[in-house]
Formats: C-alpha cells, structure tokens, sequence
C-alpha cells in the first residue's frame, strides 16, 4: 500500500526522463560542475527535482527528490536546490506547466552580464521565434529579463511574479547566472530552452560584428 502523498510510479517516469535529458545537456556543455537543476510536475501539488549539489552529468533516478510547491522536501532527506522555489513558483501559477529547466551554458552567461544594465534582451525578427508556443510569426518582438543575481530567493521569485503579471513569458535570465525556461513538458521545456540558446548566441554574434 502506497502511503506516500504521490504517486510512486509517476516519480520513476519522471526521474527517469529528467535524468534523460539532464546528460544529454550536460554533454552539451550547459551544467558545468555542479551547477543547474530541473524539475518535472508529478500532480497538482508536488513536483520532481533534481537533488542540490549532483553532478548533472552522472545523475541517477536516486538523485531525483520531491518538492511541494512551496519548494520544501516531501518524504526525503535529501537536499533540494536553493533555486527550488523558483520552479515552484511557476508550478503554482500556471496549471499547465509542466516541466522547468535551469542551465548555465557559456551563451547564456555572458549574455546575461552583457544585458543586465539594460535589464532585457531584445530579440525581434528571428524565424525561430516560431519555437515559443503560441506566436504563429516571425514578425514579433521579445524582451527576455535580466534579473539581478541574488541569495535572496524569495526577493528573486518576487521579482519573476511581478514580471509574469507584465508580459507573456517563456524564459528569463539571471545576471551571471543562467537561464530559466519552461514548457508544458519536457519536450516543449528543451525546445524552449535551445531556442533562446540559439537566439543568444545569434544576438552575441552580431554584438562583436558590428563593434
């Protein structure tokens, strides 16, 4: 008999394919050391994460843990990220979301300080822009956040709500952080995720061209 407040089955689906795509990341480059972390929506009020301080590269299903969405632990000793609340946050908000994504590619670092006076990123005119569900046009603007960097997590998802109540969002960035996407599932989440890696790397690419 189950006594867990989830479904135990469902966490193995989702640890198994959070740790799917967790090392085809890392092999990309974006989860260097130990940073970044990812989470899946189990129900309406847990979520599966990625325990604080794994290397994202040799991650097994036990490195998977549970979070309600308040971002505590739920029957485990394990240790969530300090950026738990972060994914939380958008669990809580958007009953369809189903699946956050948080790396710390090359990219996405250096644009993220070479934004963050400015505060946004704008992207405008690129076809894959079509990535982004509901926009059916190149012929869009977008202003992707540079949020400052803060230990301050409760400070930090403020800021995001206060953001999210303002514009249609997909993503954001921190300053000398990363990037934060998100998706309805994994597989909308990653194509969120290397649309804006792209379009980054697009954007820091004509930066150093037209200096």
């Amino acid at each position: 008999m189950n006594t867990l407040p989830y479904d135990p089955a469902r966490l193995a689906q989702r640890a198994a394919e959070i740790v799917a795509n967790t090392r085809e990341l890392s092999a990309l480059g974006w989860t260097p050391a130990t940073s970044s972390n990812f989470s899946m929506r189990l129900d309406e009020k847990h979520a599966a994460i990625t325990v604080s301080g794994r290397d994202k590269g040799r991650l097994t299903e036990a490195d998977i843990m549970v979070v309600d969405l308040a971002g505590k632990p739920v029957a485990t000793a394990h240790r969530p990220s300090a950026e738990t609340l972060l994914h939380t946050q958008l669990y809580a908000r958007y009953p369809d979301i189903g699946c956050v994504l948080h790396t710390h590619s090359h990219v996405q670092t250096v644009a993220s300080r070479l934004y963050a006076p400015q505060g946004h990123v704008h992207l405008e005119g690129y076809e894959l822009l079509k990535a982004f569900a509901g926009n059916q046009t190149h012929e869009m603007a977008m202003d992707v956040p540079v949020l400052p960097n803060t230990q301050d997590m409760d400070e930090l998802a403020g800021w995001v709500e206060t953001l999210l109540d303002q514009q249609p969002m997909w993503g954001y960035l921190i300053n000398g952080h990363g990037l934060y996407a998100w998706g309805k599932d994994m597989a909308e989440a990653r194509r969120h995720l290397e649309a804006f890696e792209f379009l980054l790397a697009c954007e820091l690419d004509l930066r150093r061209l037209n200096a």
